[in-house]
Formats: structure tokens, sequence, C-alpha cells
């Protein structure tokens, strides 16, 4: 095959680091899997729109059947965000025969089942690396190389946002509103950051975290969830003299006969590995009945980090599928 033709739908932050990774590491790559990879169609909503990045002329689409209805696609990217319509293009493709990327957490933690089932009735690959931690290479162990074990314990820093809000008002005693105000100076939370600081995007993490490491998938709605927005510089203070941190923690325990889960501030002793992930970075902290405990750490979003993955799961469905 002269190269792998891909189509991308979305094209903000996650979906220039996907392209951009693919294009500083183009000889890398084609080395690897032995053949080019090449996005050639990408979903956005004004073609016309000036961007940072040049694509060439008759990338940009605003029909995604393009994409989707194109029997020379193989495999289809999805970096829209939102649960619908993003949901339904990526069945779509499916049923028409492309494998599918996705860096949606909200999405696929809603559909978890759904998108799965449809991905092996149509002998497809469904692959999500970048909806949980960005960069961080966690999912593919869960479900590869671990495989072996029964998972005791999932705990994770899953928002690189409350992260670093947390980090200032215990380290600088910032005040949650100016500790948010500069996370989002700094680009590393959104003009309006409730679902960050409310859990919402840590539970649909946990939830796809859960239903690959336990075999159960809970809808993030049924995860109980509370946010940082009350947590206090004296409490995080007081927590402190006491030898611990309070993190937002997304927290699955598998006793055997019960599954216990939960979004919430937590209080870790500050020999605990999580303890010390601070600011915008994150962690998942696992412990298997083989392998013991294992910590996953790195930069949990941003263009680049997270297009490394989604170029990672491209490579990877390249060299099991279609080289």
């Amino acid at each position: 095959m002269d190269s792998i033709r891909v189509g991308m739908l979305g094209f903000g932050n996650v979906g220039t680091g996907t392209y951009q990774t693919l294009l500083m590491n183009q000889d890398r790559i084609e080395q690897t899997v032995g053949t080019n990879v090449d996005i050639v169609k990408i979903l956005v909503n004004d073609i016309n729109k000036k961007r940072t990045i040049d694509v060439p002329h008759g990338v940009y689409t605003s029909d995604v059947n393009d994409i989707i209805k194109d029997p020379d696609i193989d495999i289809m990217v999805e970096v829209m965000g939102g649960i619908e319509p993003a949901t339904s293009y990526m069945l779509s493709a499916m049923e028409y025969g492309k494998h599918v990327v996705t860096a949606n957490k909200a999405a696929v933690a809603a559909h978890f089942d759904e998108l799965h089932k449809v991905a092996t009735d149509n002998h497809v690959q469904f692959r999500m690396e970048a909806s949980v931690g960005g960069g961080i290479p966690v999912l593919s162990p869960i479900t590869s190389v671990l495989r072996a074990n029964k998972f005791e314990e999932i705990l994770g820093i899953l928002n690189g946002t409350t992260n670093y809000i947390l980090t200032q008002m215990s380290e600088n005693g910032m005040s949650y509103e100016a500790a948010l105000k500069q996370a989002q100076e700094l680009g590393f939370a959104e003009a309006d950051p409730t679902a960050d600081v409310e859990g919402i995007d840590v539970a649909n993490k946990l939830s796809i975290l859960m239903a690959l490491g336990f075999d159960h998938h809970i809808l993030p709605t049924d995860i109980p969830t509370t946010g940082i927005t009350k947590v206090t510089p004296e409490q995080l203070a007081d927590a402190k003299e006491r030898g611990k941190v309070i993190k937002l923690i997304a927290s699955a325990v598998n006793s055997g006969s019960e599954l216990k889960y939960s979004v919430k501030p937590t209080e870790l002793p500050l020999d605990h590995p999580l303890a010390m992930v601070k600011n915008e970075f994150n962690a998942v902290f696992l412990k298997g009945n083989a392998v013991d405990e294992l910590m996953f750490y790195g930069k949990g979003a941003g263009p680049m980090p997270t297009g490394s993955a989604v170029a990672g799961d491209i490579l990877q469905i390249v060299a099991e599928e279609l080289r």
C-alpha cells in the first residue's frame, strides 16, 4: 500500500497536534510502519477560516460524508469533541468499514459498549488512547501487557486544570479564584471551566478506566462526583500540617465482592506516589494482583501530548491491519 489515508473530524488543539505529530515525524513513521500516513480530509465548520497551520488545498471540507463515505479513506480520527454528533459519526464510519481513533472521553464514556460492539460487528478497530491522560499511555497497557492481572485499585489525577489550581492553592497560598484565573491565563483552564472544576471531565475518564480495568461500564453520570470549588486554602494548609495533600482523585477499588468508585477531593499522605504529581501533570496509579503497584505519569493534556497519543493509535492500526 502506497499510503494510509486518514480523514479527521475537527481541527482544534488536538487535531492540530495530531497533524503536527504526523508531519514532523514523517520519516520516522514511514520507517516504522513501512508506508506514508496522510491526512487527506479534515472536517471543519469554516473552510475559509485563517489557521496557524497550512494544509494542502482541498483537504478542508464542511461535509462529513466526504470522510465517512469515501471508500479510499482507511481511518477516521474524531477530535471534534462533544457526545453528539461525534458518536453518530464514529458509528457510521465503522459501519462503512473504517477504523476509528478518538480522543473524545465524553462520547466514549457515554457510549462505551455501543462503540465497541459496532467495531466488533464490522471487523474494524476502535482506539481511544488519547481519551484518558492525554499523552500518557495507560489504556493500551491495561488491555494488553497487564491483561493477565485482576486489578484491585485504580487511582488517578486525571485533570490538569484542577491539579494546577490545587497545587497553587497549597504551595503558594492562592485563593481558588486567583488560581483559576492564573490557570486560564496560562491556557490550562477553559473560559468556562465547569466540566473541569466540578469533576465531570474526571468522571468521564474514570468511567473508561473502569470499563477497561474491571470490565464493568459505569456511566459517568452514575459516578458520585464532587469538584474542587469548595476546597479552601485553610483546608489545604491544615492537610499539609498533618503531612498530607489534597488532590482531586478518581478512585475505583475492587474488593472482590464490590466495586466502589468516586471522584472527589481526597487527602493523600505525602509518601503516596500521587502526592507528588503537581500543576498540570496527570498520573494514573494501578494495583494488580500480579504486577502489584504501577504509576503512569506525564502531561495529561495539550495539543502535542494528546496528538502524540492519537497518532500512536493510528500507527497501531496500520501495523496491525493496513500495512
